[in-house]
């Protein structure tokens, strides 16, 4: 089949913005032809013969990118709702599933697992010291199973009396539970079938009911013979410049490993996914509609157990940022050396390659699926979002001020800059004055003011939570920035205090 096939039908579909664009949005705008040209690229690149891309950005699906074709045979062109395998990504809704379960009061997190699977009991650990696994354990890849890729693609189709047959045979560990971090298939698939157990129902069946049905992801499914076939999204494999197709793995109705890795699912329905996962940012007091609480959301996004850290990751254009990584609940974390957080998970199985990644700090996510074996989907993601936050210069979501956060600015501002009455003001703490004598606060306003002049104007709060923040005064001849942070008091005081000229 001839590359160019591989561009076929390069389809960059805007989504018409209504009334309500903001500004995020228009600044991502103009940079979406680099976007489009960097997905071509890409799929040249890597022999990919299909590509669908999605980004997300104010709750909405704000561009997408459909490449190439989704069968060969019949040069069918991808869309939007074109259904690809997404193998591992499916992980997140595993673990979603079982935290509306926890947070319905039907398990604990750190329970062991034999109390929902009871083919577990007896089970033999590495050591005699060794704890039992918990349902944490499996959420975080932290049970002491080895990693098992790629041997655990091969078990989509096992029932679930063949995977209890396996587990009362006993399984071998890599380490003691809860001391170390190694990817397991094996962990996911048990957590699958603790949600069958304690539902009462299919993970299957459960999973579309509680998180798919909600979100509107109806085309979704488990098994690829449930996708209509001008939908689906072939698989495979290129080697020796040439491709060949990859039978494509079966989920039964009562298959046992697909909460590990066999969802499939297309840009448009899996936007409104990553959009759930924004939207708990930042925490607020709006109303729940998502179909699990945001605040569980979040916990899911925590990075629970540390995984690596890669001191020479080098982002295209060829700068070094070191990054930390750690795994959450069905997902990964890493932040890197400027400060930004990525949320998400990549996927592959026998014929596909996707990733997904939200900045939730950002508002801002993307995923990006490919019909070619381990197709290195996140190389693209990575690259597109970093380019879009340099480019447009996108900056972390405001976080809302407090009212005592605001009070004590005001407060504060009244004494600045000489200081007179702040003993009496009853504003600080008790370690205050102890830890910034009063002489030492006017010497150092005296010199900052010096050399800057009045105050003229008091910029707004930027906080940093709900008791630390930083504003800034504008004065004659230059600015400076306040930063303090308050008590855990139930009335919260000054308790530190700084103050710098901004060059």
């Amino acid at each position: 089949m001839k590359q160019t096939l591989i561009i076929l039908a390069l389809q960059s579909l805007t989504w018409a913005v209504q009334a309500g664009d903001t500004s995020v949005i228009a600044k991502l705008r103009p940079h979406f032809p680099l976007i489009d040209r960097i997905c071509a690229d890409f799929a040249k690149q890597h022999h990919i013969p299909g590509v669908s891309v999605g980004l997300v950005a104010n709750g909405q699906l704000v561009h997408t990118i459909s490449l190439g074709v989704t069968d060969m045979s019949r040069n069918t062109p991808v869309t939007p709702a074109s259904v690809f395998r997404i193998a591992s990504m499916s992980k997140s809704f595993t673990a979603m599933a079982i935290l509306k379960l926890r947070d319905a009061g039907k398990l604990q997190l750190d329970d062991p697992a034999e109390s929902y699977i009871p083919a577990l009991k007896g089970l033999k650990y590495p050591t005699t010291d060794a704890a039992p696994v918990t349902i944490r354990h499996l959420l975080t890849h932290g049970a002491g199973f080895p990693e098992d890729n790629p041997w655990g693609d091969r078990q989509l189709a096992d029932s679930d009396a063949e995977f209890n047959a396996f587990l009362k045979q006993g399984i071998s560990f890599s380490t003691a539970p809860g001391t170390a971090y190694e990817y397991s298939n094996l962990g996911f698939a048990m957590l699958g079938k603790i949600i069958t157990n304690v539902s009462g129902q299919p993970y299957q069946q459960y999973i579309r009911a509680q998180i798919w049905n909600p979100l509107g992801m109806r085309h979704a499914a488990w098994e690829y013979a449930d996708v209509a076939p001008g939908l689906l999204a072939h698989g495979y494999r290129y080697q020796d410049d040439r491709f060949t197709e990859e039978e494509l793995l079966h989920d039964t109705p009562d298959g046992s490993w697909g909460a590990m890795g066999s969802m499939l699912s297309s840009v448009d329905e899996f936007a409104a996914y990553m959009n759930l996962h924004l939207a708990a940012w930042p925490p607020s007091d709006a109303r729940e509609t998502g179909p699990v609480r945001r605040a569980s959301i979040r916990e899911m996004q925590h990075p629970w157990r540390f995984s690596a850290l890669n001191p020479n990751y080098t982002f295209p254009g060829g700068r070094v940022c070191p990054t930390a990584a750690a795994y959450c609940y069905g997902l990964r974390w890493v932040r890197d050396c400027e400060g930004r957080t990525f949320v998400g998970h990549s996927g592959g199985l026998p014929g596909f390659g996707s990733h997904w990644q939200v900045m939730p700090e950002h508002g801002l996510g993307i995923v990006a699926l490919g019909n070619r074996t381990y197709s290195p989907m996140s190389v693209l993601t990575m690259q597109i979002l970093d380019t879009l936050v340099r480019l447009t210069g996108l900056k972390p979501l405001s976080i809302p001020v407090s009212p005592i956060l605001q009070t004590r600015m005001e407060q504060l501002v009244r004494i600045i800059p000489d200081w007179k009455g702040a003993e009496q003001s009853g504003i600080f703490a008790e370690n205050f004055f102890p830890d910034y004598t009063l002489p030492l606060l006017q010497r150092q306003s005296a010199e900052i003011f010096g050399q800057i002049g009045a105050i003229r104007r008091v910029g707004p709060m930027r906080a940093e939570n709900n008791l630390r923040g930083t504003f800034t005064l504008e004065c004659e001849r230059g600015r400076a920035d306040v930063y303090f942070t308050l008590t855990p008091e139930k009335t919260p005081l000054i308790q530190e205090y700084r103050i710098r000229v901004i060059k």
